[in-house]
């Protein structure tokens, strides 16, 4: 069985759905609201527990009502919590906008902002969940020095990374030779390499950066040529939101479950396809039984 460990964020959404973005100082109607359960960092694990993996969440939420809820929520999932902070910090949160199945999101970090490096290194010394695992998996709703941290001890450990660097922010260089894998969006690839066209940056980076494209798919270099892994199709799309972070989880899981480079983005391509046509950041998150039935599915993806 896949073993994967996230540390990350865990937040409660808040939806809004509307026909209309409000401009500075207009108020508009909305159509429906909703709570669910998000954090890129919960998404991500959610998405590979839902698959099978057996995943460990590292992170912190609030002492808060919203805070027992988060940590119902993942358990349910069969995500190990054992080792989630709490905090006197508010538990994160997210404010969400759709329109059309495209969203907009404000996001406040609270309990998630102090999640810190000391916290990280006590569950590296006294546990063995870094050892064991097959991938770690990380984002940027977490604070930059426990982001650096975690990709520096994963580097000594022998331990491989994939950094999701959502949302975007600057990154040297010698970090980025640490990680295993890295994978932006089209936006936040032009953030990490300002002045550089894409297919410039993932020759550099053969094999690591892979670069999503949402509706178009992915691309990656081989070392030989880009590959363009296109994304499944979709008759309608319902929500946007949480996609990227369904895409992470599904190809973590199917790395780490033994598929090479391409066809775990294979994967990751059919599950955020099919994420996208049900409402919610982790409700999409298919099962594995689900993502076999989808006609893109490889039988020889043998997985146990």
């Amino acid at each position: 069985m896949a073993q994967i460990t996230v540390i990350g964020s865990i937040s409660t959404d808040f939806v809004v759905e509307t026909k209309k973005l409000p401009m500075m100082g207009e108020t508009v109607e909305g159509e429906v609201f909703r709570t669910s359960f998000g954090g890129k960092g919960a998404n991500q694990a959610v998405a590979s527990a839902r698959l099978g993996a057996e995943t460990t969440m590292l992170g912190a939420v609030g002492t808060d009502p919203f805070g027992n809820e988060l940590l119902k929520n993942l358990e349910k999932n069969g995500i190990n919590v054992n080792d989630v902070e709490r905090v006197t910090h508010s538990s994160g949160s997210a404010f969400i906008t759709l329109v059309d199945g495209d969203n907009s999101i404000i996001y406040v970090p609270g309990a998630n902002g102090a999640y810190m490096p000391e916290m990280l290194d006590r569950v590296i010394e006294e546990e063995k969940v870094f050892q064991n695992s097959d991938l770690v998996l990380v984002q940027n709703e977490t604070p930059v020095d426990t982001v650096e941290h975690l990709i520096r001890r994963c580097n000594e450990i022998g331990i491989p990374l994939l950094f999701n660097p959502a949302p975007a922010r600057e990154l040297h260089s010698s970090l980025i030779d640490q990680v295993t894998f890295l994978t932006p969006n089209e936006t936040e690839c032009s953030v990490l390499f300002p002045g550089e066209d894409i297919e410039t940056v993932l020759a550099k980076y053969p094999n690591k950066l892979i670069v999503t494209l949402g509706s178009r798919g992915a691309v990656y270099h081989d070392g030989q040529e880009i590959q363009r892994i296109p994304s499944i199709k979709v008759e309608q799309v319902v929500d946007t939101t949480g996609a990227g972070d369904t895409f992470n989880g599904a190809f973590a899981f199917a790395y780490a479950s033994g598929l090479n480079l391409h066809d775990s983005i294979r994967f990751g391509n059919i599950a955020a396809g099919l994420s996208i046509q049900k409402a919610g950041a982790q409700t999409g998150a298919p099962t594995l039984e689900q993502v076999k039935e989808h006609k893109d599915f490889e039988k020889e993806w043998d997985f146990k």
